[in-house]
């Protein structure tokens, strides 16, 4: 069966928007054209890498827990290219995976990236159809 999912957000002003699933909140900021940059959170779009960063990041500990890897830890380094027209949108996603751990097979955390795209990470499911991901990984002997 389905499952709902329900976040409010409220506008505060500018460009500040808190969003909030009940338990937890988040607050997004924009710069406005020709304001001062300091913000009061990470932007829509970056909330948007942020989620697909701690998706995938979290699809490949389990996968690799799984595996019975070595895993000391896991970064995920996303960069994303923006198009100058509107909807100023992203065109492209890269993701790096930085796996560290005495004897992490690397051919394990390549197939446990594939497995992460191609059945775990929803976020990563979601914004290939529109965006071009392209993943790669390194393993680091701790």
């Amino acid at each position: 069966m389905p499952t709902e999912a329900h976040v409010h957000a409220v506008h505060e002003g500018g460009m500040r928007i808190t969003a909030s699933d009940g338990e937890h909140s988040i607050t997004m900021d924009y710069p406005m054209p020709g304001a001062d940059a300091d913000l009061a959170g990470i932007t829509p779009l970056k909330t948007l890498l942020a989620s697909l960063a701690g998706c995938s990041g979290n699809a490949l500990a389990v996968l690799l827990a799984k595996m019975r890897q070595p895993v000391s830890g896991i970064e995920v380094d996303v960069r994303a290219v923006r198009r100058d027209e509107h909807p100023t949108v992203y065109t492209e996603i890269a993701l790096e995976f930085v796996v560290r751990g005495d004897g992490v097979d690397s051919a394990a955390v390549e197939r446990a990236v594939t497995t992460a795209e191609e059945q775990i990470c929803p976020v990563w499911a979601m914004l290939k159809t529109g965006t071009p991901i392209v993943a790669t990984c390194r393993v680091l002997q701790a």
